[in-house]
């Protein structure tokens, strides 16, 4: 087992509410993510992902330059995308990007790369759905093929069917440590995570509904590809959404509307029925909402690495409206109580935690 699991935060910079119920300005989100961030990184939090969308709802479009803005008011957390959909960008210009925010922030930077679980940005920057999966699988292949690049300072030949041919190229800057930490993000498709044992990158699982166990053949699975790939074994994250407060109670009331809005609010959009409050409350003790005290909320982190031998677990303590106030003092019990109660239960169960005794 993983004693040492690192836990991190995401968020999609979820458009807020006023006192007065209007919504705020996208620019005043994206400064409260960087004051979210900042509160993380001086509360010890391992890791901090920012979504990208191209929606009314989410502020955060750019990843990479609000994660450059946070390095430059951070010290030691990891910056990373929750995801980068490469699918409709340009994977040179995706390392790139994240190559220069690595080199700002030394060496902090992290890419999940990911198809995304919307669609917004295929018809945004001209790319048919019609070509979704084809998109996805060539330009991480093009990706796999830079960071090859960058690690052995070659130059880049490549040919496929979406783009131009590259022949002997080079791609700048480059990495100055040895290669970036690339990540794959998934939502539970057997082909996407051989992919991921495929190209030599660690998984991330979006688990965001339903038992996370039942993704424990996942896991099983992404480590017996590796096996049969020859490849060392790689690390796993999941995804899943939660909020912290004082008491149970507490954390349940401040979430359920924002909760119920924007599950509702998306769902209408993929013809899914409105959810209910006992769904919710179900979700809550036998789901993946990560919801309640300290100790609930930690005590439940532990029993999901356990079970499922992960190596990271990112909250997304963003939820629609949930105000800017609330998510600071979820993450300040998340960094103060949280974390160091999951460290004491994984190395109950375990032994030593290789944290504490480096």
């Amino acid at each position: 087992m993983n004693t040492h699991l690192e836990l991190g935060l995401d968020t999609f910079g979820d458009v807020t509410r006023t006192a007065d119920g209007s919504a705020v300005p996208h620019a005043q989100v994206i400064r409260d993510v960087i004051a979210e961030a900042v509160l993380a990184d001086r509360l010890g939090v391992d890791f901090i992902g920012v979504g990208e969308h191209h929606r009314e709802d989410f502020a955060i479009s750019a990843p990479e330059v609000l994660l450059a803005a946070i390095a430059g008011q951070t010290e030691r957390i990891r910056l990373g995308s929750a995801v980068t959909v490469l699918s409709s960008d340009d994977p040179i210009r995706v390392f790139q990007r994240f190559s220069t925010l690595d080199a700002a922030s030394g060496g902090r930077a992290e890419v999940i790369l990911g198809r995304g679980s919307f669609t917004e940005s295929f018809p945004l920057f001209g790319y048919s759905l019609d070509q979704y999966g084809t998109l996805f699988e060539e330009k991480l292949d093009l990706f796999a093929a830079i960071l090859e690049q960058d690690r052995t300072g070659e130059g880049l030949t490549w040919r496929g069917a979406t783009r131009p041919p590259l022949a002997n190229q080079r791609v700048f800057p480059a990495t100055g440590h040895g290669g970036l930490k690339v990540w794959i993000g998934v939502g539970g498709s057997p082909e996407s995570v051989v992919r991921a044992a495929r190209y030599g990158m660690p998984l991330t699982l979006a688990i965001i509904g339903g038992d996370p166990r039942r993704f424990a053949p996942y896991v099983d699975l992404f480590h017996r590809a590796l096996g049969e790939l020859g490849t060392p074994r790689l690390p796993v994250g999941v995804h899943s959404p939660g909020h912290v407060a004082e008491t149970d109670t507490q954390a349940r009331e401040e979430l359920w509307l924002p909760y119920r809005e924007m599950r509702d609010r998306i769902g209408a959009e993929r013809g899914w029925p409105p959810t209910s409050r006992a769904e919710f409350e179900r979700e809550i003790e036998v789901g993946s909402l990560y919801v309640g005290s300290p100790e609930t909320v930690a005590r439940k982190i532990a029993a999901t690495a356990q079970a499922l031998g992960i190596d990271r677990f990112d909250m997304k303590y963003s939820a629609g409206t949930l105000a800017h106030g609330i998510m600071m003092r979820s993450i300040e019990l998340y960094g103060r109580e949280v974390i160091p109660r999951v460290r004491e239960l994984m190395a109950a169960e375990g032994g030593a935690d290789p944290a504490k005794a480096a």
